[in-house]
């Protein structure tokens, strides 16, 4: 697998790695049994609302520990809202890119920032709980990378329906049987949604 050498330069010397003792904000997303994982912890000057400090902790390959050491950089002096926005595709064009199906890692890094500023953001009542729709469903599919080009499969219109009712969500996938991604797919949508309490159940038809 060809990496980047920026890549390897974070992954063999990562950048701000390490806890935070009594951060601000703390989120911790993936799961080493899934293969990646990510913790961020922040500190944040409550006035200005800049990240003064922000370190990291990873579990996973070498995109993982690169994609959380880049997140970090381009966190670090930024204030919440700016930092929010930052994107799974510029922590990847940051590193010179990643491969396709490593492109994931990037996602999860960013997703465990936004989580950790919206931790802090309800710690400090700037912000309420999301109220759990059909919408969000998209969201979290928009994060759903298809490894083969390293897209997310909402882009490349491979869902052709998404419905949510009585905590069910039915999803329709335009992905042919003889696709080897097929099943990484599935499972990945699971992963992005099987932590809401209000999804019951799952259910993915191809």
């Amino acid at each position: 697998m060809q990496y980047s050498q920026k890549v390897l330069d974070h992954f063999m010397n990562p950048h701000i790695v390490g806890k935070i003792e009594n951060p601000d904000a703390v989120a911790t997303e993936g799961s080493p049994a899934c293969g990646d994982q990510v913790s961020i912890y922040l500190k944040v000057e409550h006035e200005t609302q800049i990240i003064s400090d922000i370190k990291f902790q990873s579990y996973g390959c070498a995109s993982n520990i690169a994609t959380a050491s880049i997140i970090t950089d381009l966190a670090k002096g930024k204030t919440l809202e700016e930092a929010k926005k930052v994107t799974w595709k510029e922590a990847a064009d940051a590193l010179d890119g990643l491969p396709p199906v490593k492109m994931h890692c990037s996602v999860l890094a960013v997703d465990t920032l936004r989580k950790a500023i919206k931790n802090y953001e309800l710690k400090n009542n700037l912000s309420t709980l999301d109220k759990f729709s059909k919408e969000t469903v998209l969201e979290e599919l928009k994060k759903v990378i298809y490894p083969k080009v390293g897209e997310d499969i909402i882009t490349l219109k491979m869902v052709k329906y998404v419905g949510f009712d009585n905590g069910v969500v039915i999803i329709d996938l335009d992905i042919p049987k003889f696709d080897k991604y097929r099943d990484n797919v599935a499972e990945e949508i699971k992963e992005h949604l099987e932590h809401y309490q209000e999804i019951k159940d799952i259910k993915i038809t191809m």
